[in-house]
This record gives C-alpha cells, sequence and structure tokens, in this order.
C-alpha cells in the first residue's frame, strides 16, 4: 500500500485528493491528515479513512474532534506545528503539501527534509524558499512533484526533452472574473472579485486569481521547480482554461498538456507518477477544443505580474515578502479594509523597501515575512 498524509485536506485541494484516493481505491490509503481549525470537516473523512494520525493547528478544535469519537485509534496533534509533525512519518509514502500560504512552508519543508515525495500544491513553499526547499531535496532525496495544474502541465510536457533544450515556459492563466471588465477596478466588490469563471477554491486563492498574483506567485514557482530563468517564462490568457501550459523547445516545437479544469488530474498524476491509472475526471471531446484563444495579459491592469518576475529574477527573501505582503493585502480586502488595486500596490511598495537575503535560512525567511508583514499593515493603516 501507497501511504497518503493530506496536510491540508479541508481545502478544495485536500478534498479533492480524498476523491482521487477513493476512486483509486486498489493500492492508496490515507494515513494521514491535518487542517487548521475546521474539526467539523475532519469528521468524515476521519471515519470513512480511518488515518493513523490526524493534526489540527488550533488545540480546542483538535479536543472537539477527540470528543467526536470518530479517530478510531488515530494518534491526534495539537498547535501551531501539528502538521509539521506529521509530515514525516515513516508510513506516508507521499505528502500532499495542500494548507495555503505560509503556513505551509514548515509542513512541506519538514516532508522535504525526510525524502519523501511531496505533491506540492502549496505555492509559498516554494515562493517563501526555493532556495531552502531545492538544497534540502537534494540532501534527502526527496522528490517534489507539482500539483498546481500549470505546473504539473509544464512537468509533463518538460518530460519531452531535457531542461537544456527549454527556450520558453509558457503559463496559461484563465483571467479571472476582471479579464475583460470595463469598469474600475479600485471600486470592485468582495463578491465580485470571488466569483470566478472556471475554477472552485478558496477565498484566498479566488483573490488571488481575480488579481493574477496567482500567476506571479506561479512564475517564482516555475523558476525554482524547473530551475529557469525568470525571463523564460511567460504569461498568457487562456479563458477556457484546457490547455494548462506549455513548453517550447529550442528547435521550435511545442509540447503542451490538455485537460479538463479538473484539479484531481494533476493531484492523481503525481500522487500515482510514473505510472497513469484510470480515474474519476471525464475526457476531453474534440469540441472542446475547437474554440481554444489565448491572448496577452494586460500588465497595466494586473501589475502583480510584473512584482512575480521581479521576484524571480531577485530570488532569495524577495518571494517571501512579495507573498507576506498579499496574504496581508488580501485579508484586508476581504474585509472590507482596503480597495482591492490595494492588494498589488501595497504589494509593490513592500517590495521597494524590502533588503533581498540571496540565500536565506529558515529563520531568515520568517524574519524577512514577519517584516513584510509589518511594512504592509502600517502602510495600509492597520495598526492604528
Amino acid at each position: 500500500m501507497t501511504g497518503v498524509t493530506v496536510l491540508g485536506v479541508t481545502g478544495s485541494i485536500g478534498r479533492s485528493t480524498l476523491d482521487v484516493v477513493r476512486s483509486l481505491s486498489d493500492g492508496y490509503e490515507i494515513v494521514g491528515m491535518s487542517a487548521g481549525s475546521k474539526w467539523e470537516a475532519m469528521v468524515e473523512p476521519a471515519r470513512e479513512f480511518k488515518p493513523s494520525r490526524v493534526a489540527l493547528a488550533d488545540g480546542e478544535a483538535a479536543e472537539k474532534l477527540r470528543d467526536s469519537g470518530v479517530l478510531d485509534g488515530a494518534e491526534l496533534f495539537s498547535g501551531p506545528d501539528a502538521s509539521t509533525r506529521i509530515a514525516d512519518a515513516d508510513d506516508a509514502d507521499v505528502v500532499v503539501s495542500a494548507i495555503v500560504g505560509a503556513a505551509g512552508l514548515e509542513p512541506t519543508l519538514a516532508a522535504v527534509r525526510a525524502g519523501k515525495r511531496v505533491a506540492l500544491a502549496n505555492k509559498e513553499a516554494l515562493v517563501m524558499g526555493g532556495d531552502l526547499m531545492l538544497r534540502t531535496a537534494a540532501e534527502s532525496g526527496a522528490v517534489l512533484l507539482p500539483v498546481d495544474s500549470e505546473h504539473s502541465a509544464i512537468f509533463q510536457s518538460a518530460l519531452a526533452g531535457h531542461k537544456h533544450e527549454i527556450k520558453r515556459i509558457i503559463l496559461t492563466a484563465s483571467g479571472g472574473p476582471f479579464r475583460a471588465f470595463a469598469g474600475d477596478l479600485s471600486s470592485v466588490t468582495v463578491e465580485q472579485a470571488l466569483n470566478h469563471p472556471t475554477w472552485s477554491m478558496g477565498p484566498k486563492i479566488t483573490i488571488d486569481s481575480a488579481t493574477l498574483m496567482n500567476k506571479a506567485l506561479e512564475i517564482i514557482e516555475a523558476r525554482w521547480l524547473f530551475d529557469v530563468p525568470a525571463d523564460t517564462i511567460e504569461v498568457w490568457i487562456h479563458p477556457q482554461s484546457i490547455v494548462h501550459s506549455m513548453v517550447e523547445f529550442v528547435d521550435g516545437s511545442m509540447v503542451a498538456q490538455i485537460g479538463p479544469p479538473d484539479m484531481r488530474l494533476p493531484i492523481q498524476y503525481a500522487i500515482t507518477y510514473p505510472e497513469r491509472r484510470a480515474g474519476s475526471s471525464r475526457s476531453l471531446s474534440v469540441e472542446d477544443m475547437a474554440s481554444l484563444t489565448f491572448e496577452r495579459p494586460d500588465l497595466e491592469r494586473f501589475g502583480a505580474l510584473e512584482l512575480g518576475w521581479r521576484a524571480a529574477r531577485d530570488g532569495g527573501t524577495a518571494g517571501a515578502a512579495l507573498s507576506a505582503a498579499n496574504e496581508v493585502a488580501v485579508d484586508a480586502f476581504l474585509n472590507g479594509a482596503c480597495a482591492f488595486t490595494d492588494i498589488t500596490d501595497v504589494a509593490r511598495k513592500v517590495m521597494d523597501e524590502h533588503e533581498n537575503n540571496v540565500h536565506p535560512t529558515l529563520s531568515e525567511i520568517w524574519d524577512a515575512d514577519r517584516a513584510a508583514r509589518e511594512r504592509t499593515r502600517r502602510v495600509l493603516g492597520l495598526d492604528n
């Protein structure tokens, strides 16, 4: 049996991972799962999959889960480091890193240190600590397999050649809800920003898609995952979300990975790699591909992309500063404390003030994260 631990089991990627394991059935089992505070959402998965260990960051929520009687002998971990403590368990062959935001950095690093196959859905692990993560993987023998549909597509497309033969990487983006928006973006509401035309995701990731900050973070992630210069990476808007990304090689040939907009596909590929197995996702028809369109993003309206290329070029703690500023600003927007356009504007100001550390330790990454959060709160006037 292949043991799978799901970090962030109550989110959209975590729930989709459970669907994948259900559909695979034979040969795969859930041995661990973690969440933040949503203990009610863990009741049914714990009852169904009977993992060996369960983790909740919120201690009170952990006790409520224990009292529910569904753990059936599973070891319960609680506290801020709970996910980190289950990430390196011996019976976990694959660790799906699906925690949203900076909180996913240390659990992911723990799995990498333990030499696990890490199915990486948490962008921030590489955005914040790409250099450290890859150095640690080289020492431990861990394998990082992308779960983001775009990076999974690049990984699969790049298998057609060798790294030195790659001319450019093309990340595709749906364009989010404001691709063709004719009004003033500074006046858009939270409800409008959360109305994504293609994907069903959590609020933070959905707002990142609306600003295209998700694509900025993916530029940084691709720079580390595929060890390519930032200027090799392009972004194109593809509203149909069928071509998940492409790789062009030096001979002019281009390879693309095409599939329905269903996160279960890249999750399953990361879990079963290098094999492909029948799963629960539907197949595309030729008619689905009859009208595929691509357009360049408007860099004036979506300035977050330039910040992504900038942080990818700078490396070091630049990604940590951008990620932290974005997290604070997105939370402020969701709570009515800033305008939609402030998210990118504030992130730019924070990066302008950031003093980059090119080869940071884990503690130095967290120092950069804290400093960027403080700057962001100051610029937004949240400390008043």
